[in-house]
């Protein structure tokens, strides 16, 4: 498995590191997801995840996407888990991932938004990406200022997280000045 300093050189020799990312650079940010998932008290797979969780695009940020066929490789370089973790958070049909945050208990299961088909996630992965999937939002709404995107969404993941989730979240929504 790689180190932070592999992961940095990954998404340089992919050319994507100066692609803009909400007035950051794509590497920028990832290095934020990941130094705030250390932070966080994430296990490293999260923390790796967290590094390349928009990796594949996401329905928000399609301007750099590697291609599934070097899933590969991303598993030799961040583990197979955490490769998972990324691989699902990219292809969240987002409006089938709030009600599951919401309903609380399992079995989950998301859709795939390119596919449609839905797939079986287990507590300890859903949880995994509410806290991936919730960081990132933390890290990059200070920048876009979109204050009621999802807003309920989001809260409900940083109350069903606690802890120092709740308190970045928390942080952050303090941050709306709209009033």
């Amino acid at each position: 498995m790689g180190t932070l300093e592999d992961f940095t050189a990954f998404i340089v020799r992919e050319g994507a590191d100066q692609i803009p990312h909400t007035k950051r650079t794509y590497l920028e940010h990832a290095l934020c997801v990941y130094k705030d998932l250390k932070s966080w008290g994430c296990e490293e797979d999260v923390c790796n995840a967290g590094f390349f969780h928009s990796i594949y695009g996401t329905q928000g940020f399609d301007t750099y996407t590697l291609p599934l066929e070097r899933r590969n490789e991303l598993c030799e370089l961040i583990g197979v888990r955490a490769e998972r973790l990324a691989f699902l958070n990219c292809f969240i049909e987002r409006s089938t991932f709030d009600p599951n945050v919401a309903k609380g208990e399992g079995p989950y299961t998301i859709t795939n938004r390119e596919t449609n088909k839905e797939i079986e996630v287990s507590t300890e992965d859903f949880r995994d990406l509410i806290t991936i999937h919730l960081c990132d939002y933390c890290e990059q709404m200070p920048r876009m200022k979109r204050w009621d995107y999802r807003r309920e969404g989001y809260r409900m993941m940083a109350e069903r997280l606690g802890g120092v989730a709740k308190t970045n979240y928390d942080r952050v929504i303090a941050m709306d000045t709209r009033g």
